[in-house]
């Protein structure tokens, strides 16, 4: 069972998105991670948002004129993202058993994003296998983006991986590390609780 299942029962769509709903009305910036993908990638780029939730992500670089599918295990979380962009294609699906072609999805994505503590939120030991299945949905010289907590401070779980596991998990499936920031906003990383790595197939 996933960690995220776990912590939410796999029930709690509505509730997620109500909580970024008060935070935008806040004023609070809700598009960093897309802004950051954005400025990996031309517009027009095909992007996978791998555990896209309940597609803030995902619908904002549709906006921008990204070619995007989203893929996540949580039923309640894709009924929010169906509700909210029903114009998207939005599959659901395992990661670790993810296979795009038995989905009618051809595996040639120029990036994939994995935001919102995707990895420290998987099965245990299903990281690697999550890695591969992403790695192997991406083109040649393609990205894979993963934003995630390390440490408590960060997280609603104890931390599942770190980042010298997650970059082992990478350089097994064949990618490359290419940079590393603290935050979505590629401020510099010197160690710390969050990460965004950027590796490349």
């Amino acid at each position: 069972m996933s960690r995220w299942r776990e912590l939410t029962g796999e029930a709690s769509g509505e509730d997620y998105a109500a909580r970024f709903a008060a935070l935008a009305r806040s004023g609070k910036d809700m598009h960093g991670e897309a802004r950051f993908c954005a400025a990996l990638v031309p517009a027009g780029a095909r992007v996978l948002d791998a555990g896209c939730g309940t597609g803030r992500v995902m619908i904002r670089l549709a906006e921008l004129g990204y070619d995007c599918v989203g893929v996540d295990l949580d039923a309640s979380m894709l009924a929010v993202a169906r509700k909210q962009a029903p114009e998207l294609p939005w599959f659901q699906a395992d990661l670790a058993a993810f296979e795009p072609d038995l989905l009618g999805i051809e595996a040639d994505f120029d990036l994939v994003v994995a935001a919102g503590n995707i990895f420290p939120l998987l099965a245990a030991g299903t990281e690697a296998a999550v890695v591969e299945r992403l790695a192997a949905a991406l083109r040649p010289g393609g990205l894979l983006v993963a934003g995630f907590g390390l440490d408590q401070a960060h997280l609603p779980v104890p931390p599942g991986i770190t980042l010298s596991e997650y970059d082992d998990c990478c350089a097994a499936a064949g990618l490359t590390l290419v940079d590393r920031f603290a935050t979505w906003d590629a401020a510099p990383y010197a160690g710390g609780g969050y990460a965004v790595s950027v590796h490349r197939r």
